[in-house]
């Protein structure tokens, strides 16, 4: 049900919006603002696009909890298809997702909103209740010798002998 009244409403206040600035301000101003909006949420959006890969990558880098890093990744995805997306109130939101307190305000009330159920870091299959989630348990001790297959002489190629004389 929300999912329909944003698309039936979304559309409804940027035609209302597109109506109203450029009543005031005229066409061309109006239409140079939306391209200009495009243009500088790109810009500002690959910059944070970066600095949210880097967060990911470190909490990846030092076993965290990588929520938050994806969760900003993915605001700042929506934030950027907003701003490309023509309108003034679209592109208000994509530019208040570019803020950071704006994100990390959205996550505390998504986090209020979701329980995660399971979570687990690593290859693992099944619950382990080690201290290190590296450690396998048991280690097995074995000796190898290495086995060479024999080499046999080589012989030249028909292509790297010399012309024949007959």
């Amino acid at each position: 049900m929300y999912l329909f009244l944003a698309f039936l409403l979304v559309p409804i206040i940027e035609i209302a919006l597109f109506i109203q600035v450029g009543g005031l301000i005229g066409l061309w101003p109006t239409l140079s603002i939306v391209v200009l909006t495009a243009v500088l949420g790109t810009v500002l959006v690959r910059t944070q696009g970066r600095m949210a890969l880097g967060n990911l990558q470190r909490s990846f880098a030092e076993l965290d909890d990588p929520t938050e890093p994806l969760t900003h990744g993915a605001m700042i995805l929506l934030s950027g298809a907003l701003l490309l997306t023509p309108g003034f109130f679209t592109d208000a939101i994509g530019f208040a997702l570019l803020v950071p307190g704006v994100r990390v305000a959205v996550f505390r009330y998504l986090k209020l909103k979701v329980t995660v159920a399971h979570f687990q870091m690593g290859t693992g299959t099944g619950f382990q209740s080690q201290q290190n989630p590296f450690e396998q348990g048991d280690i097995i001790d074995g000796e190898f010798s290495e086995v060479r297959p024999k080499k046999e002489p080589s012989k030249p190629s028909k292509w790297v002998e010399g012309p024949h004389q007959h």
